[in-house]
């Protein structure tokens, strides 16, 4: 498939334009890797995990009205990951030292990200990356209704009875 070079020419590109950049990977929101370049990293993993965190970003973002996805930053003791949106079917997720200027790794990243985007909607199509139409979601199952990469929610159900103390229960020693 053409596209996957291309993606990872960008890749590349990005690996000279952030040098403290430490790897990168462009998956689809589903978690299947397009490219990578991230030694020492195991890709499908990786995009698996950005798949996850991707449903709870989504979820997140649904819930405090922040409008859709467009990155996420986790900083950890030794750097960053951060992912950001690649158009509608894919997404970049860039691991980078903790001397990284954040800044110029969001600039970067972003721009990365659209490009990206770009290639991949040229392959697949802009058909595919949007949402299903009205009719077709009304014929879904619910669990197919909810956007991919993201998680089910379980509400939270208060019980039907009062809990009753019960007599007899431990004593605190004297």
């Amino acid at each position: 498939m053409a596209v996957e070079s291309d993606v990872l020419d960008e890749l590349h590109r990005l690996r000279n334009r952030v040098p403290q950049l430490t790897g990168s990977l462009a998956a689809t929101v589903d978690g299947l890797v397009l490219a990578h370049d991230a030694p020492g990293t195991e890709p499908e993993g990786l995009a698996a995990l950005t798949a996850a965190a991707l449903g709870v970003a989504h979820r997140m973002a649904d819930a405090t009205a922040r409008g859709g996805f467009r990155e996420l930053l986790l900083r950890g003791a030794e750097g960053y990951v951060a992912t950001y949106a690649a158009g509608p079917a894919a997404v970049l997720t860039l691991l980078a030292d903790g001397r990284v200027n954040v800044g110029r790794l969001h600039l970067e990243g972003r721009r990365s990200g659209a490009r990206i985007g770009e290639l991949v909607e040229a392959r697949i199509g802009p058909e595919r990356g949007r949402p299903p139409s009205a009719e077709h979601v009304a014929a879904l199952p619910a669990d197919a209704q909810r956007p991919i990469g993201t998680l089910p929610v379980r509400t939270p159900q208060r019980p039907t009875h009062r809990p009753t103390p019960q007599t007899g229960g431990h004593r605190r020693p004297t």
